[in-house]
């Protein structure tokens, strides 16, 4: 009796086990770049979660706190300078919300952050206009 029932449990342990090993894998998914002109809007930043991430890491006050949401990859695209300015910075525009603490110790809440990056360096970063 003793032995069916823990071939019984490990016959669940190794359905379950499979189970939870399959939903934990993640499809790695390669999406080509798009086509944009290279001459003004500069290579594509295949790295553009690293790139933000070093940038992050300049402008939060504890950035090991912080949990990015990306809403989606880059697009080609411009945000106008200040006010006032004719200044616009070209580049590929990326949208994410990030979550950290802050000088407090408490979280801020998912805010949304815009920046262009432009050849692996962020020309502008902040809260969408």
């Amino acid at each position: 009796m003793k032995r069916t029932a823990s071939a019984i449990a490990l016959g669940y342990l190794m359905v379950c086990g499979g189970v939870v090993t399959a939903s934990a894998q993640t499809e790695v998914q390669v999406v080509p770049p798009p086509a944009a002109d290279v001459k003004v809007y500069g290579e594509y930043p295949i790295a553009y979660q690293a790139i933000i991430t070093r940038w992050l890491e300049t402008r939060l006050i504890d950035p090991l706190s912080a949990v990015v949401d990306w809403a989606e990859p880059p697009k080609a695209g411009e945000v106008p300078g200040p006010k006032g300015s004719t200044q616009r910075f070209v580049g590929y525009l990326v949208d994410f919300k990030v979550n950290a603490r802050n000088q407090f110790g408490a979280a801020t809440g998912k805010r949304k952050y815009r920046v262009v990056i432009r050849n692996g360096e962020v020309l502008w970063g902040g809260h969408p206009r």
